[in-house]
């Protein structure tokens, strides 16, 4: 027998069971008065079940998860929907707002989990998000882009030694399943101190849709709510391909400066000290070959022609079953 669900409190509201509901929480004002606040909205089932949230522009340059939480909401049938999902699209309001990946003090929001109300605006962000958002959670999906001008393959990365985030891993079916350690500081390693299992999406660059990246992130977010019993199976398209494993990855990095010319993309399986571009000087000159350190697949790939030595290029990662 299923349970009905009670009024969900986020913030300074109430929210009534079976409804779909957009509120901002204050954040701070701007130097003219102007309120800052950070957008959310509430898919509130009749039925009781789990709560989920899933965010997108914790940088704010990073612009597909914004579009994956817009088809996601959009396919989502609160009548009929079992617990909650919290999606909150934009995280980093000014960084969105001013096409920065950062905030105005230059402070990188992921890097400033779990937060302090008292302390940078950066702090702030992540104190609210931490407190109104992850603390009424047990999952969460953090959707993010490629920086810079780098592009990613469509992957989800978490620690795929825990039992519930490899489950939701397996559920989201990107073409490559990452093994990652968390980084100090990000919203990754805080949700899951806070006791939440999450996972994180990389899919496309930088302040460009990628359709295909937005295609398999909205899929495969509609298939974990699917394994979370909270919706009913949407669509055929839901059933994808068993992801690649991988626990382990490198970035070629440029041995000369010049001009780079790759012959691979990103998707493509490579064998080791296979050629994958070359670097020329203006002149046209080779200064030095491109080759793969280690076989695996090409999940990331650096889309900027000129390249200074040291630069990484293209991210090789390594499937599970490589010798």
């Amino acid at each position: 027998m299923t349970e009905p669900a009670a009024p969900f409190p986020l913030g300074e509201r109430s929210l009534r069971p079976g409804t779909r509901t957009e509120l901002e929480l204050p954040i701070a004002k701007t130097v003219t008065g102007a309120p800052l606040a950070l957008p959310v909205l509430v898919l509130h089932g009749r039925t009781a079940g789990p709560v989920m949230w899933v965010n997108a522009a914790i940088h704010g340059d990073e612009v597909n998860g914004v579009e994956i939480i817009r088809r996601v909401s959009s396919q989502i049938d609160v009548r009929t929907l079992r617990g909650t999902v919290i999606a909150v699209p934009v995280v980093n309001v000014p960084g969105f707002v001013n096409g920065d990946r950062y905030l105005p003090d230059r402070r990188d929001l992921n890097r400033s989990f779990p937060g302090s109300p008292r302390g940078s605006l950066a702090s702030r962000i992540a104190h609210i998000f931490m407190t109104e958002i992850v603390a009424r959670c047990t999952v969460g999906i953090d959707l993010h882009s490629g920086s810079g001008h780098r592009t990613n393959l469509a992957q989800v990365r978490g620690d795929l030694d825990n039992p519930v985030v490899r489950t939701l891993a397996d559920a989201f079916a990107t073409p490559v399943m990452m093994h990652a350690s968390t980084r100090d500081g990000s919203l990754r390693q805080a949700g899951n101190e806070a006791g939440a299992a999450v996972v994180m999406f990389e899919g496309g660059e930088a302040w460009r849709f990628d359709e295909d990246s937005i295609r398999i992130g909205t899929a495969g977010v509609l298939r974990v709510l699917e394994t979370m019993d909270m919706i009913e199976s949407l669509d055929d398209h839901l059933v994808a391909p068993r992801p690649v494993v991988c626990r382990s990855s490198r970035w070629v990095r440029a041995r000369r400066s010049g001009v780079a010319q790759l012959s691979v993309t990103t998707g493509d399986h490579v064998q080791k000290n296979q050629e994958l571009g070359s670097i020329h000087d203006a002149f046209g000159n080779r200064q030095s070959r491109i080759t793969a350190p280690v076989g695996g697949i090409v999940v990331g790939l650096n889309l900027d022609p000129i390249v200074n030595q040291g630069d990484a290029m293209i991210h090789v990662a390594e499937p599970e079953d490589i010798s």
